[in-house]
């Protein structure tokens, strides 16, 4: 018997993003808003030179950065 995930034709990490997302929404208020904060994620980097690791960075921050140089740089 094959899994159901597979029978349905979606990926092991698709099921467990909609499986966590049911049970957070049949959670109480306070507890699902818990479950909620838990489940954010921020992805931060650092670049390497010279064998030293720089500041972190978020990535959010650094792509909104990186597409206000772009758009300066296409308008001139």
């Amino acid at each position: 018997m094959a899994f159901a995930w597979k029978a349905a034709g979606i990926t092991y990490n698709r099921y467990l993003s909609v499986a966590s997302r049911v049970v957070r929404r049949s959670l109480k208020e306070e507890k699902r808003l818990q479950a909620e904060k838990r489940g954010e994620q921020e992805l931060r980097f650092a670049k390497w030179e010279n064998g030293k690791q720089s500041e972190m960075k978020s990535v959010e921050d650094a792509n909104q950065h990186a597409m206000q140089q772009q758009a300066g740089q296409t308008a001139q």
